[in-house]
C-alpha cells in the first residue's frame, strides 16, 4: 500500500467518505523489487567483468542474458507467488460458503466466538452476530478475515509479472547503455547512470516504507554499491589469479 498522508478530518460526512473509497491496489512494490534487483544484478556483472579487464562485448553478452533471463526468472516468481494468494483465498472463501450452507449454527457460533474474544457480550454480541450472519457475502468475508486473516484486495498476477519484469528491463538496462553505444569511459558513466537508478528506486520505495525518502534512497545506494564492490573485487582476484598463473 503506498504510504498516504495519515491527517484527516473527522466531520461526520468527511468520515463517511473516506471510508467508502476501497483500497486501490497498487504494483508499487513490484517495480521497486524489480528496479532493485536489475540494477544491482547487472551493474554487478559489469563490474565483476570490469574488475577481471575482458572485453566490452562479454560485458554486453553477460549484461542483457541477465537482463532477459533473470528479469523472465523474477516476473515468472511473482506470477506464481501472487497467483498463489489468488489460489488460497477462493479456496477458503468456497469452502466457507460450502460451511454456511451445510452447517450455518456452527459458523454463526464461530462468529460469536471471535467477537466474543474481541470483548463483546450480552446484546451488543448477538446483535452484531446476527448482523454479520444476515448477509451471506458479509458473513464470508468477515470469517476470511478473521478465521484465516486474507482480505479480498488481491492483486492480479499478470500486472505483478509485468510489472517486475519491466521495471527490471528498464533499471538493468541502464548500466549497459554506456558500453552499447560506446561512449568514452563506460564504466564511469554507467557507475553514475546505476548511481541515479539506486538513489530513484530507493526514493521510490520510501512511498511503501515508513523512512524519509532520503534516507531511503541512501540505503538503496548503499546496498547496491557494496554488491558492485564485491563484485569487481571478485573480478580483480579471480584476473589476478589467472595472470598469476
Amino acid at each position: 500500500m503506498i504510504k498516504k498522508n495519515i491527517e484527516h478530518s473527522h466531520n461526520e460526512h468527511d468520515i463517511q467518505e473516506r471510508l467508502s473509497i476501497k483500497p486501490k491496489r497498487t504494483y508499487l512494490r513490484d517495480w521497486i523489487y524489480g528496479g532493485i534487483d536489475g540494477a544491482v544484478t547487472t551493474f554487478a556483472i559489469v563490474s565483476g567483468v570490469k574488475g577481471a579487464h575482458l572485453a566490452t562485448n562479454v560485458i554486453l553478452i553477460l549484461g542483457f542474458a541477465n537482463v532477459i533471463a533473470d528479469g523472465f526468472s523474477m516476473a515468472a516468481a511473482n506470477y506464481l507467488g501472487t497467483r498463489s494468494e489468488q489460489e488460497e483465498y477462493d479456496y477458503y472463501e468456497r469452502y466457507e460458503r460450502q460451511q454456511i450452507k451445510r452447517i450455518p449454527q456452527g459458523e454463526a457460533e464461530e462468529v460469536r466466538q471471535i467477537y466474543k474474544q474481541k470483548g463483546f457480550s450480552g446484546v451488543a454480541l448477538e446483535k452484531t452476530v446476527e448482523l454479520i450472519i444476515a448477509d451471506e457475502d458479509r458473513w464470508v468475508e468477515t470469517m476470511m478475515q478473521e478465521e484465516y486473516g486474507l482480505s479480498p484486495s488481491l492483486r492480479s498476477p499478470w500486472k505483478s509479472a509485468w510489472a517486475t519484469f519491466l521495471s527490471f528491463m528498464v533499471c538493468g538496462l541502464c548500466p549497459l547503455l554506456p558500453f552499447l553505444f560506446g561512449v568514452a569511459q563506460p564504466f564511469l558513466w554507467s557507475t553514475i547512470s546505476v548511481g541515479i537508478v539506486f538513489l530513484l528506486v530507493g526514493a521510490m520505495k520510501s512511498l511503501v516504507s515508513i523512512e524519509p525518502m532520503y534516507k531511503s534512497a541512501l540505503l538503496t545506494l548503499v546496498v547496491g554499491s557494496v554488491a558492485a564492490v564485491l563484485a569487481y573485487g571478485v573480478g580483480a582476484l579471480l584476473h589476478s589469479l589467472g595472470a598469476a598463473t
